[in-house]
């Protein structure tokens, strides 16, 4: 029996129900299954496999010691809140009120969620980029509201500022953009960023801005939108400790921006979570407050690991495509003769031993087929994980068809 509820509109939309209308397992799911099943090398879901800065992690250590560990304020730890006000102004120039228009949340994910529910009314558009971060896709669904895709194609996987300009009318309520994007590690340009700003005022539109991946910039620079001229007013901007340190599990992000969005994402948001992660929150403050040189390294460090990975999928004939931040590196598999990257990951377990994920399932259904032949694969893994993953890539052979 099929159970009924807004659960099937969320699926829908994330295009996780099958042809019985019965839920399915996210591609992450599936793929790290298969990672498991096989004994694979599992480049699929981007989380790393080493801890981040010792400083961090002793700081999780004293504040349980220290009994943080009870209910935190609903807006999170008021040490948590200045650091993220003074990180903004030390890194991009962006003044905030920590009492006011900062909220702390249960990561990234829910920052997102509370603020499309907040934000939307039935039938509202939210533009987004495509390929996506999976959730914005659900999380629309489930606010019943309609998601519009503006398409970013290889090679710099950067949109068409004119197709832009056409997603973005006075029905868009959110344009939701994620720069460092995931899945393709493109930074959005300075003229993108101030053609939204300027699309926004247009048509009276919200900007939600993604940057978990703000540090982990290897090619140009990250800047923030809400750092843009006549953009901070109508802006929310999300980020996370989580990237930034390596802490994928502790799930502390934030939301800033002005005071009267805030208050309305806090509505939401209080009765999602409530509060979380209480003594993380403590270390995740004093991770905002190392000096830049930590900030530096990691990101050089994970430019060495995306070079690492991109010669071993060169060597196995696939098109790589460089990517300028984040966790992955998007391979084309037609090089290879093959147009179906999903039917190649569930195979290529079996075939070298590692897992990647297609790129079609991080796309709408109307434009699966324009990312048939993508696949992602993570480089935020130990050296030697990834000298191995390498190796193994580049003695592909594929079955004769």
């Amino acid at each position: 029996m099929t159970v009924p509820g807004s659960w099937q509109r969320l699926a829908r939309g994330a295009g996780l129900l099958d042809a019985r209308g019965e839920p399915m397992l996210t591609i992450f799911a599936e793929m790290s299954a298969l990672a498991a099943s096989t004994g694979a090398i599992n480049l699929g879901q981007g989380f790393p496999d080493e801890d981040g800065p010792q400083a961090v992690l002793d700081a999780a250590r004293r504040a349980i010691a220290d009994g943080h560990n009870q209910y935190p304020p609903g807006i999170g730890v008021p040490v948590l809140r200045e650091a993220i006000t003074t990180h903004q102004e030390h890194w991009y120039g962006i003044r905030l009120d920590p009492d006011t228009q900062v909220l702390v949340t249960a990561g990234a994910t829910e920052a997102i969620a509370a603020t499309l529910l907040a934000l939307t009314e039935a039938d509202d558009e939210i533009v987004v980029v495509e390929p996506y971060y999976d959730e914005y896709a659900a999380i629309a669904a489930l606010a019943n509201t309609r998601l519009v895709t503006v398409p970013a194609h290889a090679p710099d996987f950067l949109p068409d500022l004119e197709d832009l300009a056409a997603a973005v009318t006075d029905r868009t309520r959110i344009i939701l953009i994620n720069s460092p994007h995931n899945p393709t590690g493109a930074v959005l340009p300075r003229e993108t960023l101030e053609r939204i700003v300027e699309l926004a005022h247009e048509h009276n539109a919200i900007i939600v801005t993604d940057e978990v991946y703000e540090h982990l910039v290897y090619d140009g620079q990250h800047v923030p939108i809400a750092s843009l001229p006549g953009a901070f007013e109508r802006t929310l901007t999300i980020s996370s400790g989580g990237k930034t340190f390596s802490a994928t599990g502790w799930k502390v992000g934030w939301i800033s921006g002005p005071a009267e969005l805030i208050r309305a994402v806090l509505a939401v948001k209080q009765f999602l979570t409530y509060v979380n992660a209480g003594p993380f929150q403590h270390a995740i403050a004093v991770g905002l407050g190392l000096p830049d040189e930590v900030f530096d390294e990691a990101a050089a460090s994970l430019a060495r690991k995306r070079d690492l990975l991109m010669g071993g999928l060169s060597d196995a004939g696939f098109e790589v495509y460089r990517p300028s931040a984040g966790y992955f590196v998007i391979a084309d598999a037609a090089e290879l003769g093959v147009r179906d990257a999903a039917a190649l990951a569930r195979t290529l377990p079996e075939l070298v031993g590692v897992v990647g994920v297609p790129v079609s399932a991080l796309a709408s259904q109307e434009r699966q087929a324009d990312y048939a032949s993508l696949m992602r694969f993570a480089f935020c893994k130990r050296v030697d994980v990834l000298e191995r993953a390498a190796a193994q890539l580049s003695g592909l052979k594929l079955p004769a068809s």
